[in-house]
């Protein structure tokens, strides 16, 4: 089993164990896959009912994904569709969020939602309801669309004090909104804006400020990262890959990817299932694919 481990990549993933006769005993995700399931086998003395199901363990399979926040999606998706005996709650603790783009001329700027609704434009879905409003926070500090609004009021006159105003207010939502379509520039420019302003608070000793921009730098990298396995738009895919003689498949179904399996077929079989596979998720399907493998054969030596 320990050689099993070291096949697992040092990235973000999701893991599975199961037992002798092919039960899924337990889902989990991972910022390390490799270190995270080697933990098992380490000091469960003090841990009687998971030192019991690691005696059940004997094969762990693997999801390599391209983010923690992937990969805490991925988890999250599969435990909602199905819960192994071994995990204590379906889906995750994290609450599943919008962030949504006002453009009203009284009140500019972007909010945070439990759902979608109405006409404004949303971004999302993201996890962790604190991350979401950590970004929002960031995002308006560096772009302020909330002072430039129109008329009298206090958000104008510290609109003047900052020297923004409405006529402002297109340059900041193009920005703002690059930013959440990921826009590697836009991304870049706003994460060495935040890195300065912490920067600057600790070299003057406001040190509760560098900290609260720092979550807020966190809180961007979680949302901006790359993410395949939930969407906004409820979409239908299947997502295979194919690797000496196994085939991974990952269903997605009103938007989440939900199911998670893996078989020995044949190359003449699996052609057409991964030649199907939408050209988003080949790459993310052929590795896994290929991940299976390495498992595979680290268990038959």
């Amino acid at each position: 089993m320990r050689r099993d481990v070291r096949q697992l990549p040092g990235e973000p993933g999701v893991y599975r164990f199961r037992d002798e006769t092919g039960k899924v005993l337990y889902i989990g995700r991972a910022r390390n896959l490799r270190c995270r399931v080697q933990s098992y086998w380490n000091h469960l003395g003090d841990r009687p009912r998971l030192a019991r199901m690691v005696r059940r363990i004997a094969r762990v399979e693997g999801v390599w994904c391209d983010s923690e926040h992937e990969a805490a999606f991925l988890e999250r998706n599969l435990l909602e569709h199905s819960k192994p005996r071994w995990n204590r709650v379906e889906g995750g603790a994290e609450v599943v969020g919008y962030i949504r783009f006002d453009d009203v001329p009284n009140r500019p700027g972007l909010r945070f939602e439990h759902t979608v609704t109405g006409t404004a434009p949303h971004y999302g879905p993201y996890l962790g309801g604190l991350r979401i409003r950590q970004a929002i926070s960031g995002l308006h500090r560096v772009l302020p669309l909330e002072y430039t609004v129109e008329g009298d009021g206090s958000a104008r006159e510290f609109g003047q004090l900052f020297g923004i105003g409405p006529e402002d207010r297109d340059a900041l939502t193009r920005t703002a909104i690059a930013v959440l379509e990921r826009d590697p520039a836009a991304v870049a420019a706003l994460r060495d804006e935040l890195v300065r302003r912490r920067d600057r608070a600790a070299g003057e000793l406001r040190f509760e400020f560098a900290a609260k921009v720092q979550d807020e730098l966190a809180a961007l990298e979680w949302i901006v990262a790359e993410q395949k396995v939930a969407w906004l738009e409820p979409r239908d895919a299947d997502v295979y890959g194919w690797a000496d003689g196994v085939l991974v498949h990952f269903e997605i179904r009103a938007g989440r990817m939900c199911t998670w399996t893996q078989r020995a077929v044949s190359e003449r079989t699996a052609r057409d299932r991964v030649a199907a596979t939408p050209e988003l998720w080949q790459l993310f399907a052929q590795r896994n694919a290929e991940l299976a493998v390495r498992l595979r054969d680290s268990i038959a030596e």
